[in-house]
Parts: structure tokens; sequence; C-alpha cells
């Protein structure tokens, strides 16, 4: 008895700016918090992201541009040379596997705590988190953050511009600006924790300002064709309610859209969603979709590849998946071949430390059977 999976697109090779991927799988950004406690990237990420490097493009976990922006412990950071050669040693170990990375640069703005970065939190307005946060002593309540100066903005948008050249120093083929999921460009755009009365504030237009001049200025340091853009629509986690989602997007893309840009990559994105749909009409580069697959549950059985190449038939040209490359290394192969998938210890996903639920998943060359001859085996 055999198992032989139908083609799919996901498989096909594809372009990327000045990169060319073997396949259309991209392991999406996801924190793990394995660094050290200053920020360098420890030799077990190494290990960890060359274990993953068939895919066709990994986008590495998000790491902060500044002290001051960084959320948990353990977060990776990229803005002094440690870092620097500490990314070095990831993007060397994914390189001699054949891989191709980028770096997400994130800001946590008002995700985070003194006793995490020994700062306080800066945000657009003194809005806190509406939750704990996670800290070497367990969770606490969320601090009022400081208000962002004017200045501030200046001085977050150049160490921006600096951690881009910082990723390129490192081996990263590019950088992500992580403008989603509730972080400080998110923050800067949904009306319930901007409050502002200045150019960055009040209007859409005011709101998108900050993540525009990001961008831009991003670019501007490593080219447009080394830069990405992550959003995430609609999405409320971190206690954001951006109150006028189907302003701020279109807003947001056409403002960039002749920019150049590697990507624009799109959280939980739904096919059926008019959004989704505007959006990729009016983004003439590659777009990045993540299916939404839901979130608290098991991993679909086929890893998300139905979702995916159903957002390949609505126009999207790679695609991002999560939690699936995160319990299988070789998730590609395991897909290509229709073998069934590692689910994730979630216990072991954050926080925790060490090996064990990150390094440690076992892969098809250990031993584990294929769909095939799994039911070869329950067949004889």
């Amino acid at each position: 008895m055999t198992n032989t999976p139908a083609p799919s697109r996901l498989f096909d090779p594809a372009r990327l700016g000045p990169l060319d991927l073997p396949n259309r799988l991209v392991m999406a950004p996801l924190t793990r918090n394995r660094a050290g406690a200053d920020g360098v990237p420890q030799p077990i990420m190494a290990t960890y992201y060359a274990q993953r490097a068939s895919a066709g493009l990994i986008i590495a976990e998000a790491a902060t541009p500044n002290a001051v922006g960084q959320t948990y412990p353990n977060i990776p950071a990229i803005h002094n040379e440690a870092h620097v050669a500490g990314w070095r040693q990831v993007t060397d170990a994914v390189a001699a596997k054949g891989g191709r990375m980028f770096l997400q640069l994130q800001h946590g703005g008002r995700v985070g705590h003194p006793d995490n970065s020994g700062l306080m939190p800066v945000a657009p307005s003194p809005v806190p988190l509406p939750e704990t946060i996670h800290t070497p002593a367990g969770r606490q309540e969320a601090v009022v953050p400081r208000e962002m100066t004017q200045d501030d903005i200046r001085s977050t948008v150049a160490d921006f511009a600096a951690a881009a050249r910082n990723a390129v120093d490192a081996g990263f083929a590019g950088v992500e600006v992580h403008a989603a999921n509730g972080h400080l460009l998110h923050q800067f755009m949904a009306r319930n924790t901007n409050h502002r009365t200045d150019a960055y504030g009040g209007s859409v237009a005011g709101r998108i300002r900050f993540a525009v001049e990001v961008v831009q200025a991003v670019a501007e340091a490593i080219g447009p064709e080394r830069v990405g853009l992550r959003i995430s629509p609609g999405n409320t986690v971190n206690g954001i309610e951006e109150g006028d989602t189907e302003s701020i997007y279109p807003a947001l893309v056409e403002a960039l859209a002749d920019t150049g840009l590697a990507y624009l990559h799109i959280v939980w994105a739904d096919p059926d969603q008019p959004l989704f749909q505007d959006l990729r009409k009016a983004w003439p580069g590659t777009l990045i979709a993540n299916p939404a697959l839901g979130w608290g549950g098991p991993i679909p059985a086929d890893g998300g590849q139905l979702a995916g190449e159903r957002l390949l038939d609505a126009g999207a040209d790679l695609i991002a998946l999560g939690r699936a490359f995160l319990a299988n290394p070789d998730l590609v192969e395991r897909l290509r071949v229709g073998a069934p998938l590692n689910q994730v210890r979630d216990q072991h996903m954050m926080y925790v430390g060490g090996e064990t639920g990150y390094t440690d998943y076992p892969t098809l060359a250990a031993g584990v059977p294929h769909a095939a001859q799994a039911l070869e085996l329950v067949g004889s």
C-alpha cells in the first residue's frame, strides 16, 4: 500500500529579491527564549535553525533593535557587536546546510518590563498592557509605559536602521520589520494604544507614520530588496484594538507599495476575507501569507498544507508556517512524502530554556516512518 501525495505548488521554487528559494515554505519567526540574558544568541540556536534549513526561507525570531525594546527574558537582540557575533554563528550554520535567513526586528513597546530590560518601557501613549508579563521572577503586572517624545521616535527609527545593518553584518540576507501582534509599531497604528495628538497620532495617516518611517529608514540602510514587513490585521493579541482595521492596512500598503520591498507578510491570513483580497491586489510585490490555523489546539494533520495551498490559489506567493516547523525540523520532506507530523510539546515552548522541546524533535532520518510505510506496517 502506498500513499503518494498529490503534487503541490508549495514545493515549487520561487524568487525573493536576490534569493532563489528551493520551495515556497517559509519558517515563520517564533520566539523561543533561548538567547543569553544579554540578548546574545547561544550555540543551541545555531543547531535549532540549521535543523530547519530545508525551508525555502527562515525568518529568525524577533530580535530587539535597542535595549528598551526588549519584551521578555532571554530574547535575542541585534544592537551590539556581541549580538552580531552570536547571530553570525547561527547564519553560518544555516548557510552550511544550504539555507537562507532573514531576521525579524521587533521593539516590544509597552510589552516589556523593567525587570526584563532594566528600563521603563516606552510606547506611543502611557497605556499599560492589560495583562501580566513574564519576568525572571515570574509573571508580574505590566507597568505604565513612558510616552515617547518625538526625539524618542527619531532615535528609535535610527535604531531600527542600525539593527538592519547589524543583521546584514551578521550574515542575514535581509530583515523583517515587525509591525504586528501588538508590539510597538502596531501600538502606534491602533486607536486604543495611540492617544497622541501630534503628527504620529489621530488620523490613519498619523498612526501609520511611525511604521512607514521605520520601514523607509531600514530600506535606505540595507536596500529595499532586503526588507520585509509583517502585519496582522485585526489581531487583538497583547490587548490591541485597532478600531479601524479596514482603513489602516490599505493606507499602510499604499504608502509602501512603491518602495520595492522584498515582501509583505500577513499573519493569520484568510483567503476568503475581503481585506486579504484587497491587500493582495494593492501589494505589487511578493506576498507571504501565514494561514489562520487556530491557536491553542494541535497542529493540523497536514501541518497547514491545505490552508497554504488555498492561499497560493488566492494570490499568495510564499506560505509561512510556525508551529509545524517548530515541531518538525524536516517539515518540507514530511509534507513532500506525506509523513505524519510531530506535535508541539507546549510546556517546552518558551521560558524554559534547554534542548527539550527545542532541538530534540525527531526527524524521518531518525527512523520515524512516513505515511506509506506506516500504512504498510498497519496492513501487514
